[in-house]
Order: structure tokens, then sequence, then C-alpha cells
């Protein structure tokens, strides 16, 4: 009659032994990460919805549309390729335009820029119109809002 032997391990002892390392290395990577402040430099994203539309080809709107940070919204600056040479709110009162940048110091959802550019080939929105718009927020933060082309 042959006795065998039953093992009742359930891993070998060198993939305990690996295990083991493997949990100490990473709890020592996410303490180093904590103490050395690595998570703590991670800004919030802000979401506030802006459209933008050619209405010809020396005239282009933008629009917020409010989200989930439109009430911490307060200033809006518009630049384009060309630059804005005017540009004027929803009631048609005329805003601030320096170096080619358009600000909007107040907007609520619904708030639009209409921006206008020069009047010559060269200097109108008839060609594709790289729009940038930067959102400041009430906390001091700016946020790219909007980069696209019309």
């Amino acid at each position: 009659m042959v006795y065998t032997r039953k093992n009742d391990e359930a891993v070998s002892p060198v993939i305990g032994v690996i295990l083991m390392v493997a949990i100490t290395v990473i709890l020592a990577a996410v303490i180093a990460a904590f103490v050395f402040g690595m998570s703590g430099n991670i800004a919030k994203t802000k979401t506030v919805a802006i459209t933008t539309q050619k209405i010809d080809s020396t005239h282009i709107s933008i629009m917020n549309n409010g989200g989930q940070d439109a009430a911490s919204l307060t200033k809006l600056n518009a630049t384009t390729s060309p630059p804005i040479v005017s540009c004027v709110d929803s009631t048609g009162t005329a805003l601030t335009v320096t170096s080619g940048v358009c600000n909007l110091n107040v907007v609520p959802v619904g708030a639009t820029m209409k921006l206008t550019s020069g009047t010559t080939p060269t200097t109108d929105y008839s060609t594709k119109t790289q729009v940038i718009v930067v959102g400041t927020f009430n906390d001091g933060s700016n946020q790219v809002l909007l980069d696209t082309t019309v």
C-alpha cells in the first residue's frame, strides 16, 4: 500500500512572499504621493458650454449656454484669427476690445457676443476662422472654454 502526502497549502511560500512585497511597494507609492503633495495640485475642470457660429463674412456670434459652473463664471474673453475689430453684447452695447481680445464682464446664461472683423479679404471671417474663448471664474481661475474653427 502506497501512502501519498496530501498538500493542503493554498499557495506556495514563494508566491506568498512575492505578493507581500508587491503590496508593500504599492502602499509605499501611495503614501509617498500624499507625503510629497502630488495629489494636492489637481485643479477641478469647470463645465460651461459655449457655442459659436459664423453669421457672415465679417461677424461671428458667441453664446454662453450655461452648464454646471455657469453661476461662477464672471468674465469671457474672446479672440479670433483674423483679429477682432469690434464687438457688442446681446443688448447692442459696445464691449472693450484690447489687442484683438473682446471682454464680456457680465455673463448670464444666454449672454452673447457679436464679433466684427475687418472688411478686407485678408482680415475678414470669409475663410476658416479660429475662435478661442477663455472664461474667468469667481475663484480667480481661468480656463479655455472653446477653441474651435468656424
